[in-house]
């Protein structure tokens, strides 16, 4: 289970340092297409990319604690690091959202005139080609290591290819009629929307997983499915399930025939974790409790 953890771990904090790359070279390409582009719009997108930047230190520190063994001071893993690694993607999205969306607001309502140039047209059409082909690849990568910080900053990449989309649009349309100005301003103000809406999802799943919310009912039916068909099983019940990074932890009563003696209720017991452990989908660990069938 450690070592599974540790490579898992390694896996993830890979793909979040190419997304350091990435998004260290977009930062830069943005900031100079907005400056020498005179395109709010893209300036705002470059804040995002550089709070991608932000997040992903923030990943590679949850994904270094998280995916770390239990010990003596942490019983249940490190597995709440990941959670609160998402979490704090989360608030930074949104920060992120309110920022850009008060300063396009101030500018259409003060009729702030902004004429892009080719320059930010390009920018942001390498900004959608970049980031979406970083969000596919740490999305797959998110998933198969079931991490949900890896998952949240892929959709941190995927906000950031939807915002240069918005830009694009809005950069196009100001170069094709310089009457149209106000529209890098609404560019910048759907972004902040994009970017908000995306940050609030990963928020709200972090917050979930942070007050033990049980998994969907179907993750329950299975659990219950797979120990009641562990021979010597009569019936199970006070189940209990919760999240800690992506991995489930389950507690459960089984009920077995009374005259059983110690040894036979321990190994179908053991037989029960073994079969959750490798038939449940993320689970991470079981704690299985014996009762005696009341006579």
């Amino acid at each position: 289970m450690a070592q599974d953890l540790e490579q898992s771990g390694r896996q993830g904090r890979r793909v979040t340092w190419l997304g350091v790359w990435v998004n260290a070279l977009l930062v830069l390409g943005k900031l100079l297409a907005g400056v020498y582009g005179r395109s709010q719009a893209m300036l705002a997108d470059a804040v995002h990319s550089l709070s991608d930047l932000v997040t992903d230190g923030v990943v590679l520190v949850g994904l270094k604690l998280g995916r770390r063994a239990p010990d003596p001071r942490h019983h249940f893993g490190h597995g709440r690091m990941e959670t609160m690694s998402a979490s704090l993607v989360g608030l930074a999205l949104v920060g992120v959202a309110v920022w850009i969306g008060y300063q396009a607001l101030h500018d259409i309502i003060t009729h702030v005139e902004h004429h892009p140039t080719w320059l930010a047209l390009v920018a942001a059409a390498v900004s959608i080609a970049a980031k979406e082909a970083l969000y596919r690849v740490t999305v797959a990568v998110g998933r198969r290591i079931n991490s949900p910080a890896v998952v949240a900053n892929a959709w941190h990449h995927r906000s950031d290819a939807l915002s240069s989309v918005a830009v694009l649009l809005g950069v196009a349309g100001s170069l094709l009629n310089p009457d149209w100005h106000s529209l890098d301003a609404w560019a910048a103000l759907v972004v902040a929307l994009l970017i908000c809406k995306v940050g609030l999802e990963v928020l709200w799943g972090a917050l979930k997983e942070m007050a033990d919310t049980a998994p969907p009912a179907e993750v329950l039916r299975s659990i219950q499915n797979c120990a009641l068909d562990v021979p010597g099983v009569l019936e199970m019940h006070d189940l209990k399930v919760r999240s800690a990074g992506g991995r489930h932890q389950i507690q459960l009563h089984i009920v077995v025939d009374a005259q059983l003696n110690v040894m036979k209720s321990h190994r179908i017991a053991k037989e029960v974790e073994r079969c959750l452990l490798a038939e449940v989908p993320d689970a991470g660990e079981v704690i299985v409790h014996v009762d005696p069938c009341d006579p």
